[in-house]
């Protein structure tokens, strides 16, 4: 009877502790929300905006985010030890904002990212001279040096994945920010670490100033001239233009325009070489702005390249390489070898802003002559052909060659 009583007393307490646990639970509970929603009115004010209302409204939006802005720099005058940039500050801020639109082509830079992205367009800056990419898994990744570089002289590779800049940590940085930490002073160093095969490979390259140049031309057998275009940035289409004149006055009868690894560029520069061998009138380009309008770019001269052409892409040529293809398919003036395109079909503006910095928004989307869609879809080759890697045999030129004999 005794331990029927002891036991029926530890049910009891064991009740109750239960019951305290739980009403322990429930008030911790009830005074976490309270500090959280105190620490939120501190720093957010009091707003009495539904979050929906302000999405549909943008100038309600923008008050809100000026209100928040400054509570945050309220608590930061009061509470921050550091030392405030003001400029880096502005710049971040905008550079969120802007980040905000989820658009990957839309961007924000300073005057001084603005003026290195214009000397690169130029094809003069200071660096390593190497063309990148991001590759799957969101690493930057070399798709290959430039010819007679200081990165080609140290042995840099196309597929090395960049992992440490100067001993930083570069993966799953951003492709800008990976160029921007390689660029530098002329004759200064910059440590590279890529992964090559698995194994981690160290560099240390003197920084020098680059030319780059955008077209590279060679005859091949049977009268083919084989002409290569690495991007469309200024002066590119006087170069394509010199280098097919010159083929021709070798003998060139058909050419062969090697888009692959090209990423894009200037579209100006894109439809100037489109006009070289479009006839005159042909739709070359259809683009659609926010409102719905559409504008039919169409070839301006009479075209001077003569003979058949093969075009060679693969999952990397887009944008304006992208156009091009297509402009010259489409008008049936080329057959197209290779792998479907990378697939972006959105033109962006430069926008000045009074510092010298910019604003790159995204303002249109393009469509083929035949108003076909290219963003996220790409351009289909008329021939899909693989590469050997495996046995280091371009196949995808062999079949442009085979095309044109």
């Amino acid at each position: 009877m005794e331990d029927d009583k002891i036991e029926e007393e530890l049910i009891k307490e064991n009740k109750s502790l239960k019951i305290k646990c739980v009403l322990i639970t429930i008030f911790v509970a009830i005074f976490s929300a309270v500090i959280a929603s105190e620490f939120t009115l501190f720093y957010y004010g009091q707003s009495k905006l539904d979050k929906a209302e302000v999405a549909q409204d943008p100038e309600k939006n923008i008050d809100v985010i000026g209100d928040t802005l400054k509570n945050f720099r309220d608590v930061i005058d009061e509470l921050y030890i550091g030392e405030i940039d003001e400029q880096k500050i502005m710049d971040e801020t905008i550079r969120g904002y802007i980040n905000g639109l989820d658009d990957e082509y839309s961007e924000y830079m300073t005057a001084k990212e603005w003026n290195d992205y214009k000397a690169a367009a130029l094809g003069n800056y200071v660096g390593i001279g190497i063309y990148m990419r991001v590759n799957k898994d969101g690493n930057v990744e070399v798709l290959e040096p430039i010819k007679g570089s200081p990165a080609e002289e140290a042995g840099v590779k196309a597929g090395d994945i960049i992992v440490y800049v100067n001993e930083e940590n570069m993966i799953g940085i951003d492709s800008d920010i990976v160029s921007s930490k390689i660029k530098g002073e002329e004759g200064t160093k910059v440590k590279i670490t890529v992964v090559r095969e698995n194994e981690y490979v160290d560099f240390e390259i003197e920084r020098k100033a680059i030319k780059v140049y955008h077209v590279e031309s060679e005859m091949l057998e049977d009268n083919i001239g084989y002409i290569s275009l690495m991007t469309f940035d200024e002066g590119c289409a006087d170069e394509f233009k010199n280098a097919y004149l010159e083929l021709k006055n070798k003998g060139a009868k058909n050419i062969i325009i090697d888009l692959r690894n090209n990423t894009g560029g200037l579209v100006v520069e894109c439809l100037e070489i489109a006009d070289m061998i479009l006839p005159k009138g042909n739709v070359e380009l259809v683009t659609v702005d926010a409102k719905g309008n559409k504008e039919y770019s169409k070839s301006k001269k009479d075209p001077i390249v003569e003979g058949k052409i093969v075009v060679l892409i693969n999952e990397y040529s887009a944008s304006a390489s992208e156009i091009l293809v297509a402009a010259l398919k489409e008008n049936n003036k080329a057959e197209v070898v290779g792998k479907k395109s990378y697939g972006k079909g959105v033109i962006q503006s430069i926008l000045e802003l009074n510092d010298g910095s910019v604003l790159k928004l995204t303002v249109s989307e393009y469509f083929t002559p035949k108003e076909n869609k290219i963003n996220k879809i790409g351009v289909e080759p008329n021939y899909d052909i693989e590469l050997d890697i495996e046995n280091k045999i371009d196949t995808q030129l062999n079949k442009a060659i085979e095309l044109l004999k």
